[in-house]
């Protein structure tokens, strides 16, 4: 790699993405204009035809200045882990954190390398995320508090969505259509710099699978560095492709990762009796998420035993 410096550097951690990666990957060819371009797949021990997508997509990215760069490996040892690899080999001035279900648009990496290029004090910038429809689809969050949590259980941030109280995690009440200072926009697709990543770290491999984007946000600010959302850049998001076909194991490490993120950022010794009884609640409401979901997992692992129809 010492004779290769790419100005962008990708880095798009996959795992049984089949589906969805050859759209992900034609969007950086197409709609993306800087050269040299890297390419870094890391891909957690897919069993589906990942892996065959990526081996043709480096044959046939060889020829146009993009050079793609990739590890599969044989366990999976996490998403954050996979980051972490990534990172280790990214050699661009600019570092962009994509995920296998995003489709860029037209300049959107462009436009935010652009942003964040004359502001020194800007660490990350994000694109407006868009359902496939074309509708914009809410992707910036505050830093979680506890009440936050409380809401949500109660469901009081889904009946009074819009509200700066009981919604403010999730920003129920921020329209996504106009550019502003966040604290977490949804690790999807985020753009940073080499000399942020330098400063920053690496990702928190505490967290197995989500919280370590938010994480290394709150890690960002904490260097003084400003969070934008932009939406000058737009990227289609399909959203959950893995998630939702893995329904109980993310509902596990979404509750485990949750309380890492609260036992990490909550560490005063005042706030262990508040993290104690926050982590027995998410628990509990993780294990009841869970028992529910079962039917449902077990009835989609028939569907993929008796024909990929069901996938298609």
């Amino acid at each position: 790699m010492s004779d290769f410096s790419a100005k962008l550097s990708v880095i798009i951690v996959t795992y049984n993405n089949a589906s969805v990666l050859p759209h992900t990957l034609a969007s950086l060819m197409e709609n993306v204009s800087f050269r040299p371009l890297e390419i870094i797949l890391i891909d957690n021990h897919s069993s589906d035809e990942t892996i065959e997508i990526i081996h043709s997509f480096a044959r046939d990215a060889s020829a146009r200045d993009v050079r793609v760069l990739f590890r599969l490996n044989k366990k999976n040892r996490g998403f954050t882990h996979a980051v972490n690899q990534g990172l280790r080999h990214a050699t661009g001035d600019f570092i962009l954190f994509l995920n296998p279900d995003v489709q860029l648009m037209e300049n959107s990496v462009e436009r935010m390398a652009e942003f964040l290029a004359v502001q020194s004090d800007v660490g990350i910038v994000a694109p407006q995320l868009l359902y496939p429809n074309g509708r914009i689809q809410p992707s910036c969050r505050h830093f979680p508090r506890y009440r936050d949590v409380f809401f949500e259980i109660a469901g009081l941030s889904r009946l009074f969505s819009k509200s700066r109280l009981f919604n403010y995690w999730k920003m129920g009440y921020f329209s996504h259509n106009r550019t502003r200072r966040v604290d977490q926009p949804q690790g999807a697709c985020l753009l940073t710099m080499r000399d942020v990543v330098d400063m920053i770290g690496p990702w928190d491999e505490r967290f197995f699978l989500f919280f370590s984007d938010v994480d290394w946000c709150r890690r960002v600010k904490r260097r003084r560095k400003k969070i934008y959302f932009y939406p000058d850049a737009r990227a289609i998001h399909k959203k959950g492709d893995s998630v939702y076909r893995y329904r109980v194991k993310s509902l596990f490490y979404s509750h485990r990762d949750f309380i890492e993120y609260f036992w990490k950022t909550k560490g005063k010794m005042w706030q262990m009796p508040m993290n104690i009884g926050m982590s027995i609640l998410l628990l509990s409401v993780g294990a009841i998420r869970i028992v529910l979901a079962l039917p449902q997992a077990l009835f989609h692992k028939e569907k993929m035993i008796h024909g990929r129809s069901f996938l298609c």
